[in-house]
C-alpha cells in the first residue's frame, strides 16, 4: 500500500496524511507546513537556506548525500613524451632540465645584471634641452626645460 505524502513548503520534509498545517495566503496560494515551527519561520520570512535543519540547507551544503560516502576515484592520465616548443628543440629542453640548479641560478643572475646595466645606460642624464634642478618643496631632483 502506498501512502500519499505531501512536502512541507518551508522545510522540505514529508507530511503524512492527518498531519501538518495548511495556510492559504490572500492571493489564494496555499502552503503546507509540517509543524508550527516551520509555519512560524515562514511567516517571519526566515530563509530556509540559512536554517541548518531544513532540506534546502542540507542540499546547499552537500550534507548526507550518497555521493559523499563513496569517494570518486580519479583516473591517472598518462603524460605524453616531451615535445619540442617553438624556439627550443627537444635536445635543448632536455639539456636545460638536466642542468644543476647552481648553473641555472648563475645564468639567471648574469641575465638580470645585463638587463640592469642596459637600463642604467638609458638613464644616464636628463634628455636633451632639459637640465636637473633641485625642487625646493620636496628636496629631490627634477628635470626642467632649459
Amino acid at each position: 500500500m502506498v501512502v500519499k505524502t505531501e512536502v512541507c513548503s518551508y522545510s522540505g520534509f514529508r507530511i503524512y496524511p492527518g498531519h501538518g498545517i495548511k495556510y492559504v495566503r490572500g492571493d489564494s496560494k496555499s502552503f503546507l507546513f509540517i509543524n508550527r515551527k516551520s509555519k512560524s519561520y515562514f511567516h517571519q520570512k526566515f530563509n530556509p537556506r540559512k536554517i541548518a535543519w531544513t532540506l534546502l540547507y542540507r542540499r546547499m551544503h552537500k550534507k548526507g548525500t550518497l555521493e559523499d560516502t563513496q569517494k570518486k576515484t580519479k583516473r591517472k592520465v598518462s603524460k605524453g613524451a616531451p615535445k619540442a616548443v617553438v624556439g627550443a628543440s627537444l635536445e635543448l629542453i632536455k639539456q636545460k632540465r638536466n642542468q644543476k640548479p647552481e648553473v641555472r641560478a648563475a645564468a639567471r643572475e648574469a641575465a638580470l645584471r645585463e638587463i640592469k646595466e642596459r637600463a642604467k645606460a638609458k638613464q644616464v642624464g636628463p634628455p636633451p634641452n632639459r637640465r636637473l634642478v633641485q625642487c625646493t618643496v620636496h628636496r629631490r631632483m627634477r628635470s626642467v626645460r632649459a
